[in-house]
C-alpha cells in the first residue's frame, strides 16, 4: 500500500513536470512571435481608412476606395503597393477595361483610389503618378420619363415608397439624402428642403413640392408616438458627427427624428 501511494505521487510529479515544460515552451514561442517595444503600427488598410476620414470623405467613398485597394493588392498576388509602380497600376487598370469590362467612370474611380493610396497614405512622391491617363467617359443621353409615365409609376406605389419616389422626382433628392431626411430639414413655411453635408460635405436647398405635403400627414402620428416613447425613456436617434457629445439630449428632440 505505501508503495502504491509513492508510485501515484511519482506519476503525478512527472505529469506536473510535463505540463510545466509545455507551458514554458508555449510562453517562449509567444515571446518570439510578439515583438516588444510598444504597440504595433497600423496595417495598410487601417492607415487608408484613417486618411480617408481625416479628409472627411463620405462613407460610400471610404467603402469604394478600400474595395479597390484590396482588389489592386490581390490582383498582384498580395504584393505591397510600396513595391509597385506605374507598370503595375497600368496593368491593373487595363485588366479592368479588357477583362472585367467596367465603364470609364468605374475605371477612373479605381484610379482615384490608387492615387489616394500612394499620395496620401504612402506619401510617395513618384513622377509617374501625374502621367497616368484617365479613361475618357462616354457622353450618354439621359432617359427622361414623361409626366404621364411618372404619374403612372407613382400611382402604383403606396406608403413610404410613394413618399420616397415623390421626393426623388419632385425635390431632386438622392436616395440616401431622402432616406436620411430629418424633420428639421423640411420647411413647410417656405416650401424648401435643406440637404446638409452630403456630396462633398456641402449643404444645398431644394424645392419642397406642394404635392408631397399630403404624404407627410403621418408626421402628426409619428410625433405622438415619439412623445410616448420619451415617457418610456426611448425615442432616441443617432446624430451626425460629434453632436451627440456636444448636445447629449438632442437625439431625443423631435426636430432630429427621421421623416
Amino acid at each position: 500500500y505505501p508503495y502504491r501511494i509513492r508510485s501515484q505521487r511519482m506519476r503525478l510529479l512527472c505529469l506536473c513536470g510535463r505540463v510545466y515544460d509545455s507551458a514554458v515552451d508555449i510562453a517562449s514561442r509567444i515571446a518570439t512571435t510578439i515583438p516588444l517595444g510598444g504597440p504595433q503600427p497600423p496595417r495598410l488598410l487601417d492607415r487608408v481608412r484613417l486618411a480617408i476620414r481625416a479628409h472627411h470623405y463620405s462613407p460610400r467613398t471610404e467603402e469604394a476606395y478600400l474595395a479597390w485597394i484590396k482588389h489592386y493588392i490581390f490582383f498582384h498576388d498580395k504584393r505591397h503597393p510600396a513595391e509597385m509602380g506605374a507598370d503595375e497600376v497600368t496593368r491593373f487598370l487595363s485588366s479592368l477595361a479588357l477583362h472585367s469590362h467596367v465603364s470609364a467612370s468605374t475605371q477612373n474611380q479605381a484610379l482615384s483610389a490608387i492615387l489616394f493610396l500612394y499620395q496620401e497614405v504612402l506619401r510617395q512622391d513618384l513622377p509617374w503618378l501625374d502621367g497616368i491617363v484617365r479613361a475618357k467617359r462616354s457622353v450618354r443621353l439621359p432617359v427622361v420619363l414623361t409626366r404621364d409615365e411618372v404619374q403612372g409609376v407613382l400611382s402604383q406605389l403606396r406608403g413610404p415608397l410613394r413618399l420616397i419616389a415623390t421626393l426623388l422626382y419632385g425635390a431632386g433628392l438622392r436616395l440616401l439624402e431622402c432616406a436620411r431626411l430629418r424633420v428639421k430639414d423640411v420647411d413647410f413655411a417656405t416650401n424648401q428642403i435643406l440637404v446638409r453635408g452630403w456630396k462633398g460635405y456641402k449643404d444645398r436647398v431644394t424645392l419642397f413640392p406642394a404635392s408631397v405635403k399630403a404624404d407627410l400627414a403621418h408626421l402628426a402620428a409619428a410625433r405622438r408616438q415619439h412623445e410616448a416613447d420619451l415617457r418610456h425613456n426611448a425615442g432616441w436617434v443617432a446624430l451626425p458627427g460629434a453632436l451627440d457629445r456636444k448636445y447629449p439630449n438632442a437625439g431625443r428632440e423631435w426636430v432630429w427624428q427621421w421623416v
